[in-house]
């Protein structure tokens, strides 16, 4: 079976320059918050193109400590997808504010920018719950409708994260997410476009006091430099805390992998387009192909068809040997943690689209040749099957 995502071809490409930086951390023995961290920080703020960028332990932290800096918490209600993974959504249970589920546009499953305004209009209505924020997701790679988004949440003066676990490096008129969000977020899950050899994620953000609150609350609310002005501890700050925090550090292994993955990331987000324009080239007439948003460079960390036979189709190709997968099977509304939350005008486009979808190997290394039997097989399973 050929494999769904080549993490391998990726190693070898990197070659002794990743293993030397491995080795290097091993040797050093600075195992946590050693020195790849910070220039880890660095290079990654520069890439995405923010003022600030902190690494954290997991893409599910990245998204709780922005929550926790803004004081979100019980009786909020944080407006969010629910054709996500269940990281997007549980972080508000964790900090006990109340996910409030919208559906996506038909196109991209990506948030829909006007099922957000009567979302929150109708959350504003009720009366229960005080609208604090949105968490808009780059599903599968490509940016969410970051100007109209924006818009809403200037309009209702929400919070705006941009979850780009899976679309860190997609940019959008030339921009990147954190352009229009308050901050992005992202994962180092080793199957993202940027993964790590673990777990990791990152908090990109604008604002200098922003960002230290946010170093106080990735080890355990330590005091941090703003914390001491006008004031002398003359001790490791991590045993003054300041505030309620966590334990959210990076492994200075894992900064040591992404800083070489760093080096390579914009060629292969160039190689993810081109693999993708030969998938919609080769299928656009047999089944749908995912458009991209207008003035959208996507990361394709899914390369995802539509089609009413998705069951049949995915079984045909396995017997093949081309492997797929489904997101997301159950949409988190209706799952069973997730049901008493609001989901207001309720989520048809989700639903739908549950059924329907089906990712087909992607990645850089993707060979033309074994690409093209994968196309095959799809377009003879469609002729025999109409």
């Amino acid at each position: 079976m050929i494999p769904f995502i080549d993490l391998q071809a990726q190693r070898a490409r990197l070659g002794q320059a990743l293993e030397d930086a491995i080795l290097k951390v091993v040797r050093s023995g600075a195992y946590i918050m050693g020195p790849e961290i910070a220039q880890f920080e660095a290079e990654l703020a520069t890439f995405g193109r923010a003022p600030h960028a902190l690494s954290c332990g997991s893409g599910t932290e990245a998204l709780v400590l922005p929550l926790m800096a803004w004081e979100i918490g019980p009786g909020d209600a944080v407006f969010c997808p629910s054709f996500t993974f269940a990281a997007t959504a549980e972080v508000m249970p964790l900090v006990g504010a109340s996910p409030v589920f919208v559906d996506v546009l038909p196109d991209t499953y990506n948030l829909d920018p006007a099922k957000l305004e009567a979302a929150v209009a109708a959350v504003k209505a009720e009366g229960k719950l005080t609208p604090r924020a949105v968490i808009a997701v780059d599903l599968f790679g490509q940016p969410a409708d970051y100007p109209a988004i924006a818009a809403v949440c200037a309009k209702h003066d929400l919070k705006l994260i941009a979850d780009s676990a899976q679309g860190f490096g997609c940019t959008l008129a030339g921009q990147h997410p954190i352009h229009w969000a308050d901050v992005t977020t992202t994962s180092f899950f080793p199957a993202k476009p940027l993964g790590c050899y673990g777990d990791g994620g990152a908090v990109l953000s604008k604002d200098a006091r922003f960002h230290d609150l946010l170093v106080s609350l990735r080890v355990h609310g330590q005091a941090v430099k703003s914390d001491l002005e006008g004031r002398t501890f003359d001790h490791d700050p991590k045993y003054l805390n300041m505030r309620v925090g966590m334990n959210s550090r990076m492994d200075t292994l894992q900064a040591a992998v992404l800083l070489q993955k760093l080096t390579i990331f914009a060629d292969e987000i160039e190689a993810r387009n081109v693999v993708a324009a030969r998938y919609a080239d080769g299928l656009g007439d047999v089944v749908r192909v995912p458009p991209v948003i207008d003035g959208g460079v996507s990361v394709w960390a899914q390369y995802v068809i539509e089609t009413d036979d998705r069951d049949g189709l995915a079984a045909h190709l396995r017997g093949e040997g081309i492997p797929t997968a489904v997101y997301y099977p159950v949409p988190l509304h209706i799952q069973a943690p997730y049901r008493s939350y609001p989901q207001p005008g309720g989520l048809p486009v989700t639903e739908a689209a549950a059924g329907k979808v089906l990712a087909l190997p992607m990645h850089a290394y993707l060979e033309p040749e074994v690409q093209d039997g994968v196309i095959a097989a799809i377009r003879n399973y469609v002729k025999r099957n109409g």
